[in-house]
């Protein structure tokens, strides 16, 4: 059987919690987008891993696969094999010998871009966390990338290395000005990450992704897909240009795996929710409660209507800042036309809210229900992020539930959540006709009420 985590928002939902918590019966945990630009924590027994590439399940002794649809840096992917074996774990991690690999050249690129876009009149910087993650998909698309399979190939790594080298060098120094280094360098290129290939063959983790899935389902196992980011950042359906370059909804588990999108379909697709709204990065944001310098669309000239002090309040007790970055996130309400949009995008049969806990103590909770637009009233995302960022949000106000011990709720039940807090969850299934299988009510994976388990 399979699982299918999908974020239904913009990224730092939780998954990773949710993957550890749902995983525990699972043999198998695959990432199908995505590469290290997408950090995700876990607590185990009280210790703290944080993950940026290798799949969340690894911390549980689970096989993990980097799937095709991921692009792989392997400096990251061994410094976190490495730190975790250095923690007393044994990852088993395998990678897709179609994945796209980045390259030191690919992060020079990102950063230069980003600035690039931050500077022109268009507000068009995404947020990235700058590590190539988008000119990678940018050289699988144009067919001129260089896949894991090539780094065990010496000859074909130089001979392509050869080919797209030259024209990076060439985009840095006439294009942008720049003045390259060994990150442009065919030789010193060639020479690391040929020794990464020497790696990856001498420890045996490369795989035919499609296969190696297929032959693990067809032997009785049960298989997790793990998506990184969350709806409103993926390439298609996502709020356009604020998104990433790969698709996190559920579509992108068959392609970003190899797997038929029959074995996803046939499975469980869990929606994760976080209890309210933050995003990373510029771009609309109708609920958003405060704002933060440089990505708030004018937030330097307006701040009238801002609620600076609550959005900071749940900033703090929600940790919101950004696992790899460490730059603070936007929030705002709860936005459930987004909610909408999500669940129809990826066929959610339920969901995980995360951070119910954070809102604890509010005397007034508010959720985005619907969009005012033109004098129409909207029930879900608009096909252009330029009308979702002339859309009003019309709220609905809920009591607010006082602070509550999460240990002993995790312990006791759905039931021991206050009335208040289980009148607002079950807003949510009604709206989204989707039920809850699991409240993350702390950080911690015993801080989760699972009602339903998937697998």
């Amino acid at each position: 059987m399979t699982v299918t985590i999908v974020g239904a928002q913009f990224g730092d939902e939780g998954k990773g919690g949710i993957v550890d918590v749902f995983g525990e019966a699972a043999d198998v945990v695959v990432r199908y987008q995505g590469g290290d630009n997408a950090g995700h924590t876990v607590v185990r027994e009280g210790t703290e891993y944080k993950l940026s590439l290798v799949p969340s399940g690894a911390v549980r002794g689970k096989v993990g696969v980097l799937g095709n649809g991921c692009v792989v840096n392997p400096e990251t992917l061994f410094d976190e094999v490495d730190t975790l074996r250095d923690r007393g774990l044994d990852p088993d991690v395998r990678v897709a010998r179609r994945a796209h690999v980045i390259f030191p050249y690919h992060r020079v690129l990102d950063g230069i871009e980003e600035e690039v876009k931050s500077e022109s009149d268009g507000n068009l910087e995404v947020g990235t966390t700058g590590r190539g993650i988008g000119p990678t998909y940018e050289d699988k698309a144009a067919r001129h990338g260089l896949r894991v399979g090539d780094l065990l190939d010496p000859d074909v790594l130089r001979e392509r290395l050869s080919y797209v080298v030259p024209k990076k060098r060439a985009l840095a120094e006439e294009v942008y000005g720049v003045d390259t280094d060994d990150r442009f360098d065919v030789d010193a290129l060639f020479e690391q990450y040929r020794s990464y290939g020497e790696r990856l063959a001498r420890e045996e983790m490369t795989v035919n992704a499609g296969a190696f899935l297929t032959d693990r389902l067809a032997a009785g196992d049960d298989v997790v897909f793990e998506g990184a980011q969350g709806t409103g950042l993926d390439i298609d359906h996502g709020t356009y240009p604020y998104v990433t370059s790969s698709n996190p909804t559920a579509g992108g588990a068959s392609t970003g795996s190899g797997v038929s999108p029959a074995v996803v379909a046939d499975g469980e697709v869990v929606g994760i929710v976080k209890a309210y709204l933050s995003r990373v990065g510029t771009g609309p944001m109708p609920t958003e409660l405060g704002g933060v310098v440089g990505d708030t669309p004018g937030y330097e000239e307006d701040t009238e209507g801002r609620r600076e002090e609550l959005a900071t309040r749940i900033r703090e007790d929600g940790g919101e800042y950004g696992t790899v970055t460490g730059r603070p996130r936007r929030v705002g309400w709860l936005d459930v036309p987004v909610l909408r949009h999500a669940t129809r995008v990826s066929g959610f049969t339920g969901l995980a809210v995360n951070h119910v806990d954070t809102l604890a103590g509010i005397e007034e909770v508010r959720v985005g229900h619907s969009y005012t637009v033109e004098g129409e009233e909207l029930h879900s995302l608009p096909a252009t992020t330029e009308r979702w960022g002339d859309c009003t949000p019309n709220f609905r106000t809920f009591d607010g539930w006082p602070e509550f011990d999460s240990s002993a709720v995790a312990a006791e039940g759905y039931d021991a959540l206050p009335a208040e807090a289980r009148a607002y969850l079950e807003y949510i299934e009604d709206e989204l006709d989707t039920p809850v299988y699991a409240v993350g009510v702390g950080p911690g994976r015993s801080e989760t009420v699972v009602r339903e388990h998937p697998l």
